[in-house]
């Protein structure tokens, strides 16, 4: 049984000129999206950017009526669903700006496994990108990743066979609801999918796939894994797109090489070339670059070799990490009572000298 505020979590994504950003701020002016239907109208108006037709849209009954037929749709065809304020959501999306509200998902998978990668590519691969995509998803089976697409012809769709052959967890996020699958093709993967991994969309029921969908979509393949593995692309491409938001999102963006005159591979080789993406031909290199590969190196460090040649403000975030526990710039700001910018030239002295090491969303952790 759904809790009763679903109808309001559902309401709010509902309300005409209110985006993602925009009904987060509303949500905390306001003290909850229960309260958000309930302020009164001279309230609302009150609220910075807010004028009266934003405010009678908010109070508009077709809203929740609407909100509540999709809550239908999710009893009857067993659709999950994850707000925000959710311990469930995905914390990687917390990190993102413009991460959606609400997410509606049909299958089982942690959304927070430590290890997640997105794998995007051109709709029209060659056997060579089929064929590398499949052998570093193989490579990957080992260390239980999850692996992310979009569930489009090409790399999406090969991307997640090779998964499944694999074991592994695999995630399709698609741009349109779940009443349905695009391509149709791809129907019979997306079952298995929902057996191994989740099929996940922002966009309730009866939306369909238009073209517009598409790059919203792009932005939780980028912004709900650690790193972005691009395997072909064109110069001018989807995928490309979905590159840059990873780069916006602060997320590790790998790419696979390949020949300078092959037209799919244009778009990796320019990647790689204005230093936007990480050579990649292995899984080895997604280990290296996300420090995956650190059980090769010594389990632990004395505090005396962490403290040594530090001065007292990298001592102090040191220490502020030496639970190994991921922090961001701000937490990290706040616990140890110092500006920004003090924290920032200690945190890249520590990044040089090899103790701390940025994660994705502008965290930090010790190596």
């Amino acid at each position: 049984m759904f809790a009763s505020s679903l109808r309001y979590q559902i309401g709010i994504t509902l309300i005409p000129g209110i985006g993602n950003v925009n009904a987060k701020k509303l949500i905390s002016y306001c003290g909850g999206v229960e309260q958000v239907f309930r302020e009164k109208k001279s309230t609302l108006i009150k609220i910075p950017g807010f004028d009266e037709k934003l405010a009678d849209n908010i109070l508009s009954q077709d809203i929740l009526k609407r909100a509540e037929r999709e809550i239908d749709f999710m009893i009857k065809n067993k659709v999950e669903h994850t707000f925000y304020l959710d311990a469930d959501y995905p914390q990687r999306l917390l990190h993102c700006d413009d991460g959606p509200v609400m997410l509606y998902y049909k299958g089982a998978v942690d959304f927070n496994h430590p290890k997640i990668i997105s794998v995007v590519g051109s709709r029209k691969a060659t056997d060579y990108g089929r064929k590398i995509c499949s052998n570093i998803i193989e490579e990957l089976a080992a260390n239980n990743v999850i692996i992310v697409s979009g569930l489009a012809y090409g790399i999406d769709i090969s991307a997640h066979k090779a998964a499944l052959d694999n074991n592994l967890k695999t995630i399709a996020v698609l741009g349109h609801g779940l009443h349905k699958i695009y391509p149709f093709e791809h129907i019979k993967v997306a079952e298995k999918i929902i057996n191994n991994g989740a099929l996940l969309t922002d966009y309730l029921s009866e939306t369909e796939s238009f073209p517009e969908n598409f790059p919203k979509r792009n932005r939780i393949i980028a912004g709900i894994a650690d790193a972005v593995l691009v395997v072909e692309a064109a110069l001018k491409s989807g995928t490309l797109i979905t590159a840059e938001v990873a780069n916006g999102y602060n997320k590790e963006v790998l790419a696979v090489p390949g020949r300078v005159n092959d037209k799919y591979s244009e778009g990796c080789n320019q990647l790689i070339k204005t230093n936007k993406a990480a050579l990649c031909t292995c899984a080895a290199d997604i280990y290296y670059l996300l420090n995956w590969d650190k059980d090769n190196k010594p389990a632990k460090q004395t505090q005396m070799d962490l403290f040594s040649g530090l001065n007292s403000n990298e001592k102090m975030l040191v220490e502020l990490l030496s639970d190994r526990q991921p922090l961001s710039i701000d937490n990290l700001c706040m616990k140890a009572n110092m500006n920004m910018g003090i924290v920032a030239e200690a945190l890249l002295n520590l990044e040089f000298s090899g103790k701390v090491k940025s994660l994705p969303g502008k965290r930090y952790q010790l190596n």
